[in-house]
């Protein structure tokens, strides 16, 4: 979770609820929810498996999504497809992709 309370609030997220094993932050009417079960029927994460992908966020300008990036391996953030960074989603499309250490998948996207 503190890698999603990193990215969240760097977004501008408010952190909403907070209880054991799960806690919440809010933009708005939005709220995301990151909780984990008692009744896992796989301890692992695989973002291509049935399922949630990933998250996409709108993150401000471009040197907002640069920064956010650069800053992420600070906090369990790992840059995806930097070879291709920022342009991964194509060329009219300027994104930081950044897997966690539990294996989501969150795209920062400019402006």
């Amino acid at each position: 979770m503190k890698s999603w309370g990193w990215l969240l609030g760097s977004l501008g997220w408010v952190q909403y609820q907070d209880w054991p094993g799960g806690r919440s932050w809010r933009d708005g009417d939005v709220y995301v929810v990151v909780e984990q079960s008692r009744a896992l029927s796989d301890p692992v994460h695989y973002r291509m498996r049935a399922g949630l992908n990933h998250l996409a966020f709108h993150a401000g300008a471009r040197e907002k999504v640069n920064a956010m990036a650069a800053a992420a391996p600070r906090h369990g953030w790992a840059l995806m497809f930097a070879s291709k960074h920022p342009w991964a989603g194509g060329p009219e499309h300027y994104a930081a992709y950044l897997e966690n250490e539990d294996g989501f998948e969150a795209e920062l996207v400019a402006a």
